[in-house]
């Protein structure tokens, strides 16, 4: 009797239960995939990739006490790293080049649908990057030069670290919690926090969250 074929191993994290559920169930129904682990923090799935060897991790890069990107960067450490999907709610114009200098392989929204992700892991797992057409275009501009100075915007000029920041900070986090959860000195949040207004032209720490909190809302409306 001939071997059924294997299956690709699939490494979730995010920390939304539903979420992982979902993906699973979308994921385990395609004769080709199946989920070998999942995680809501970057410790656990560190420790669970590390011991599992999935062919292809999803990672939101909104955990509840982590940094998504972080969790990229530290996957690319590995000696065998896997690859890579970004599944997000935040905007690809903003984030997905973000996540690929970060040694993603792919970023796909979380709008999009069921069979998006799916052609996007099957993407990967065939070695190749997977974005939008927009984010294509954004990146080839850039790379070419063409047109950066009218068309960046100030957000594009913040580090990883002040964008989880600033993103943190428009959820209503305060930056003691931000601190905490994203494993640093309260004293190296508010320096961040210095150069947020700095970068983005803003007087004082009122009109910094006023920002933010506008900032997250546009990008709930996208």
């Amino acid at each position: 009797m001939k071997a059924p074929p294997s299956r690709h191993r699939i490494f979730l994290v995010d920390d939304h239960a539903l979420v992982r559920e979902g993906l699973r169930k979308l994921i385990e129904q395609e004769p080709d995939l199946v989920v070998c682990g999942d995680a809501e923090s970057a410790a656990t799935a560190f420790a669970g990739i590390t011991e599992l060897h999935p062919d292809v991790v999803l990672v939101d890069l909104s955990l509840r006490s982590d940094s998504g990107l972080d969790l990229v960067k530290r996957l690319q450490q590995l000696p065998e790293p896997p690859r890579v999907l970004v599944l997000s709610m935040h905007d690809e114009l903003h984030y997905a080049e973000r996540a690929l200098r970060a040694g993603a392989l792919g970023y796909v929204m979380k709008r999009e649908t069921s069979g998006r992700v799916l052609e996007a892991i099957r993407t990967l797992l065939a070695g190749q990057v997977f974005v939008s057409g927009a984010v294509s275009t954004q990146m080839a501009g850039k790379m070419l030069g063409s047109g950066r100075r009218s068309v960046e915007s100030p957000i594009d000029r913040l580090s990883d670290r002040e964008l989880e920041v600033f993103l943190r900070l428009g959820q209503g986090q305060e930056t003691r919690r931000i601190a905490e959860e994203l494993h640093l000195s309260l004293k190296t949040i508010h320096t961040h926090c210095a150069h947020l207004k700095e970068k983005l032209g803003l007087e004082n720490a009122t009109a910094l969250m006023l920002e933010a909190v506008r900032w997250v809302e546009s990008q709930g409306r996208r």
